[in-house]
C-alpha cells in the first residue's frame, strides 16, 4: 500500500462484504453495518457489484470466523485481536458481552477507518482499542499486551504479507496456550487446471495494480505442518469444496479442487 494512503485492498473486502447483502440479502454472513460503513450509495454499488465468486467467498470466510469465534466465547475467551482490520464492522455490532475487540492495522488504513466510522454516525464502544502496526516492519510482540488467551481474526491479510512477516505474527499468535485463530490464505496458481489458474492470476494482477500485489501462497500440507511445528494441535481448513458444501449445500465439488482456503487453528492449553 502506498504511504500516506489507507489499504486499497481493505476497502474492495468491504465493498464484497457490502454488496452481499444486498445482492444475497445477507444469507451467508449478515452484517448490518457493511453499506454503511462503507459510504456508498446503494445505486452505485450494485452498478459496479463485485464479481460473485469472490463476494460470497468474502462472506463464508467471515461466517466461519464468526462462528468460530462464538465458540471460543463459549469456552471463556474474552480478547478478540482483528489483524488487518479495514473497514471490519465485528467491533461495533459485537454481540458478546465482556469481549474486548482489538483492532490492528497500518496506522493510514486505521485514520482512514476513524473517518469513516465519523461519518457514519457509528460509535465506538469502550470495549474497543486500536493498534497503529505495519506487520512488515514493525512486531507485533513488543505492541502486543495480552494477558488471556485471544482469538485472532486474520482475514484477507496472508497473501499480501512476504513469508518473514507471516511467520513473525504467527509466531506472536502461538506464544500462548489457548490462542486460536482464523485465516485465509491462496494456493498457488501454478498448480491449478488452466481455467482456475487463470481466475486467480486475474485476481492477483487486479491486487497488484492497486499496489498490493499478492506474496505469498501455500498448499494445505505445507500451511497444516507449519501450524503443528508451532504448537497449534486442532486445525480445521476448508477449501473450495468444503466451504461449497457448508454454506451452499453443494457437494459436486470435487474434494481436493485447489483455490482459496480459511483456516482455524488452536494451540490447546494442554
Amino acid at each position: 500500500m502506498e504511504r500516506g494512503q489507507p489499504s486499497r485492498t481493505a476497502m474492495s473486502a468491504a465493498r464484497y462484504r457490502a454488496a452481499h447483502q444486498i445482492l444475497e440479502q445477507g444469507r451467508i454472513f449478515t452484517d448490518p453495518l457493511a453499506v454503511r460503513i462503507l459510504g456508498v450509495p446503494e445505486g452505485q454499488l450494485l452498478a459496479d457489484a463485485p464479481r460473485r465468486a469472490m463476494r460470497v467467498f468474502i462472506a463464508a470466510r467471515t461466517r466461519f470466523a464468526e462462528d468460530a469465534l462464538a465458540v471460543a466465547v463459549s469456552r471463556g475467551v474474552r480478547e478478540l485481536v482483528v489483524l488487518g482490520a479495514g473497514l471490519d464492522t465485528f467491533a461495533y455490532r459485537n454481540p458478546h458481552p465482556g469481549l474486548r475487540v482489538t483492532e490492528v492495522d497500518h496506522p493510514d488504513t486505521q485514520a482512514w477507518k476513524h473517518d469513516r466510522l465519523a461519518e457514519a454516525g457509528i460509535t465506538v464502544p469502550p470495549s474497543v482499542r486500536y493498534l497503529g502496526v505495519d506487520l512488515e516492519r514493525e512486531s507485533l510482540a513488543d505492541r502486543l499486551a495480552l494477558d488471556a488467551p485471544a482469538f485472532f481474526l486474520w482475514l484477507g491479510v496472508v497473501p499480501y504479507l512476504t513469508g518473514a512477516g507471516f511467520e513473525e505474527t504467527l509466531r506472536v499468535v502461538a506464544a500462548r496456550p489457548g490462542n486460536e485463530v482464523v485465516f485465509d490464505y491462496a494456493q498457488d496458481p501454478a498448480g491449478m487446471p488452466p481455467g482456475r489458474r487463470e481466475a486467480l492470476e486475474a485476481r492477483a494482477t487486479r491486487a497488484a495494480r492497486l499496489g498490493e500485489p499478492w506474496l505469498t501462497y501455500f498448499e494445505p500440507d505445507e500451511i497444516a505442518g507449519r501450524l503443528g511445528a508451532l504448537g497449534f494441535d486442532e486445525i480445521e481448513d476448508l477449501g473450495p469444496a468444503q466451504l461449497a458444501a457448508r454454506f451452499f449445500g453443494r457437494t459436486d465439488v470435487p474434494p481436493d479442487t485447489p483455490g482459496g482456503h480459511v483456516l482455524r487453528a488452536l494451540r490447546s492449553s494442554r
